[in-house]
């Protein structure tokens, strides 16, 4: 059985943890990341939640005819953005928790923002 002082700690750690991970998702709505396609003929901002900002598409590339192309462009940029942005979250949330995935504790289960 856990003592008082222990369960305290245990408390405050908990604590600590939460108000840690509030700071690291804050921060994640703030940060931006970008992909690109084509050369950088199409750019993608997403925020470290996963949105997307802002897509800007060099006027070189936008031709009636090349519209399958241009689509293609977008889609790849998109993806990678948001490919960037999971690795900068899972980088800033893995800072606030020290590393520790409260998924572990609960048998893999993905919690969004958390794991």
């Amino acid at each position: 059985m856990m003592n008082k002082g222990a369960m305290s700690g245990l408390l405050k750690q908990a604590q600590k943890m939460q108000e840690e991970l509030a700071k690291a998702q804050a921060a994640l709505a703030d940060l931006r990341v970008i992909g690109s396609a084509g050369g950088n003929m199409v750019t993608v901002t997403a925020n470290g939640s996963q949105e997307i900002l802002q897509i800007k598409i060099d006027p070189e590339v936008v031709n009636p005819q090349d519209v399958e192309m241009l689509e293609d462009l977008v889609l790849a940029a998109v993806n990678q953005a948001l490919v960037n942005s999971r690795a900068a979250a899972e980088e800033q949330m893995a800072k606030a928790t020290g590393g520790f995935n409260p998924g572990d504790m609960l048998g893999g289960l993905k919690i969004p923002g958390l794991s």
